[in-house]
């Protein structure tokens, strides 16, 4: 996998099948719009805390996948983990209805 900025749903969609578990995935969007539905096993970071947080819990080598509210949101968040030293980070295109379009999991009350 390259390091580029944007991957599509469909592609982080057959990695999790083909068994690369070594990957995070983060949903930057605030913890009530998580709560209606996520990703699963997504792991919830405002945008805001995102820099300390993913610093303090996550090694910098690991792969990420963000996705927010917006294409522009998720780019947001994927260069202020690259500007912190994240070298894998990639924005899921479309977020959370790519990523049902693609037929991905998800989790939540109206998952």
């Amino acid at each position: 996998m390259s390091n580029s900025l944007v991957t599509d749903a469909h592609d982080l969609k057959l990695r999790l099948e083909w068994g690369h578990p070594a990957l995070t995935i983060i949903d930057v969007r605030d913890r009530h719009t998580y709560n209606q539905g996520h990703i699963s096993g997504a792991i919830p970071i405002p945008l805001n805390e995102l820099a300390q947080r993913a610093k303090s819990s996550l090694h910098t080598e690991r792969h990420i996948y963000v996705y927010g509210a917006d294409d522009q949101q998720s780019a947001s968040a994927t260069q202020t983990l690259k500007a912190v030293g994240f070298a894998e980070v990639s924005a899921i295109l479309g977020g959370l209805p790519g990523w049902k379009a693609a037929g991905g999991a998800t989790e939540g009350l109206s998952a």
